[in-house]
């Protein structure tokens, strides 16, 4: 597989680069947008043809690029990209060239270039490391797609071009400063969802090899031996779970595989303790007849009983109401849409995303909103996102030139390194969660944020430090589709990872 690279010298904007001058006032960068396109076999020659032709003008500017496609062929009407200013797009196809033809190309052009005003890109980088300076180039991990490139090929999918199977972005910057370079440039990207391409990628495949599984070795070594394991595997184990989870696999007289370590880390993560409520519990000494579920479960009793889906899926459910609804007269491809009546009920769904977008604000938010709109799709046999709601809670948020007396700084009153400040939880959370929603479809119509940071009369210290981002949404489901089919021997099993 073969990469093409071309290049466009655009000015970046951003908010890490707002703030960078203001960390360091001597600092000069300069971008530029490169194009990388990975096709298959003979792609490169034909590729590199096509890709002389395509045009980009004011990146910074480009919200929105229209496509208005003539061809009967070709499915697209509107096209919506928000393109960071300094970009490098990757895209791969599972077919050689010359499975495009000049209207598919052409399609492809269309994609790629803002219409009306546009600047021939160049082969050759217009960015080169110089004395006293930095290039750096920084992308998305290469061993995941991104929700950007699931839209984009399902865009190019859509217009004919089947043999598209992924397309990325990344940005180039040439710094120059007297400083900490390596400290600016960890500022410029998100550790969790990016990386630094130390050279220009020649294919996503990633040369990792999968560890192998191993047992860990209780019965013989004790607690130890899960320690170690928690230590190398990073499972977060607590001293509690290392008790527990020792005496369970002593108690059954077998040792647990890495892979089973694994998934009771996961099982144990922050917003999957839902195992923890049907627990007993003990109060000053005394078990309680009721677990903390069957407390929850018991206000069924006494609320209205229009429950449809309640403490057995994904969502919660209750009965709604026959309406005229649109349909395809054939889902399975596209067709002209028909209206008819149906039985269709209310999702509801909730969860929050709070310790990911505590470190990474904008990619913890939209994958706490995707979570949440996979669980309205997968409620039942299938629902329908309708909105969905955000709320968020972080500490003083110490805006420049916007001082509040209650806002304490200096020794006492930092905030972890490995976290976000609140300011830049409040902006890029809120951001991230309306990002990914739009993606697909569902609007953030409502939604709540609380600052809160105060020091007690005793000195005590009472602070959001780890921020709260909720995440709720409200869906629909038709009546035949409430209920999961029942499992059957040799059905193929997935989990889920929260």
């Amino acid at each position: 597989m073969a990469v093409v690279r071309f290049y466009s010298n655009e000015a970046v904007n951003g908010r890490a680069l707002e703030r960078a001058p203001k960390l360091y006032p001597h600092l000069s960068i300069t971008s530029e947008l490169c194009y990388n396109v990975e096709l298959t076999g003979e792609c490169a020659t034909a590729c590199q043809l096509m890709m002389k032709m395509l045009t980009v003008k004011d990146v910074d500017a480009v919200n929105t690029c229209e496509v208005l496609c003539e061809s009967p062929h070709a499915a697209l009407r509107f096209l919506s990209f928000f393109l960071p200013c300094c970009c490098c797009f990757f895209l791969i196809s599972a077919a050689g060239c010359e499975s495009l033809g000049a209207e598919q190309k052409e399609i492809l052009l269309w994609l790629f270039r803002r219409p009306l005003q546009a600047e021939p890109l160049s082969e050759k980088p217009n960015l080169t490391e110089g004395s006293g300076e930095k290039l750096v180039e920084i992308g998305p991990r290469l061993n995941f797609s991104t929700a950007w490139s699931t839209n984009a090929v399902s865009i190019c999918q859509s217009a004919g071009l089947a043999s598209v199977t992924r397309v990325e972005l990344s940005r180039r910057f040439l710094i120059k400063l007297n400083g900490d370079v390596e400290k600016l440039i960890e500022c410029l990207y998100d550790g969790m969802t990016e990386c630094i391409y130390r050279h220009p990628i020649t294919s996503f495949t990633v040369e990792t090899k999968p560890q192998s599984v191993f047992e860990v070795d209780i019965l013989g070594k004790g607690r130890v031996a899960l320690e170690t394991a928690n230590d190398e595997l990073g499972l977060a184990f607590d001293s509690w779970d290392l008790d527990y989870y020792t005496s369970m696999f002593q108690r059954i007289k077998r040792n647990p595989t890495s892979v089973e370590c694994f998934d009771l880390a996961q099982s144990n993560s922050e917003h999957s303790r839902h195992w923890f409520f049907r627990g007993r519990m003990v109060i000053d000494g005394q078990e309680q007849k009721e677990t903390l579920f069957s407390l929850i479960m018991d206000t069924q009793r006494h609320s209205n009983q229009n429950n449809v889906i309640k403490f057995c899926d994904n969502s919660s459910g209750i009965k709604g109401l026959e309406l005229e609804c649109v349909y395809p007269k054939d889902p399975s491809q596209a067709s002209a849409y028909e209206t008819r009546r149906s039985l269709r009920h209310v999702i509801f769904t909730a969860e929050t995303h709070n310790f990911p977008t505590g470190v990474a604000p904008f990619s913890g938010a939209t994958t706490g909103t995707g979570g949440r709109i996979r669980d309205v799709q997968s409620a039942g046999r299938g629902g329908h996102v309708i909105a969905g709601t955000a709320g968020y809670c972080f500490g003083n948020l110490h805006i420049p030139g916007y001082i509040l007396p209650w806002e304490c700084e200096g020794e006492g009153w930092e905030y972890p390194s490995s976290f976000a400040p609140p300011l830049q939880v409040a902006i890029e959370a809120s951001d991230g969660a309306s990002d990914y929603g739009n993606k697909f479809g569902e609007p953030v119509l409502s939604g709540f944020a609380r600052s809160f940071g105060m020091q007690l009369a005793n000195g005590e210290r009472r602070e959001w430090i780890k921020p709260i981002m909720f995440s709720g949404g409200l869906g629909s489901i038709e009546d035949a589709y409430v209920k999961k089919e029942e499992a059957e021997p040799g059905n193929a099993l997935t989990q889920r990872e929260k």
